[in-house]
């Protein structure tokens, strides 16, 4: 059986954010995951205005499916 449980490692201990449910000696593998900051960009609304057009038979029936029509 695999159960993953987030926690953190700091200065040589792993704390655990949750209580494992097992009570006996278990065997286990520790992963560790680095994290990449990304800077966000942040996004302004309208940037995309003039740029994005929608037909005018955008809600008409597509001619290949007519015939299931």
């Amino acid at each position: 059986m695999l159960i993953a449980i987030e926690g953190t490692y700091e200065n040589g201990h792993i704390t655990l954010a949750e209580q494992p449910p097992l009570h006996k000696k278990t065997k286990v593998f520790v992963t560790f995951f680095e994290e990449e900051k990304e800077e966000k960009v942040k996004r302004q609304a309208g940037s995309l205005k003039g740029q994005i057009h929608v037909p005018d038979d955008f809600n008409e029936p597509l001619n290949d499916l007519r015939d299931y029509m």
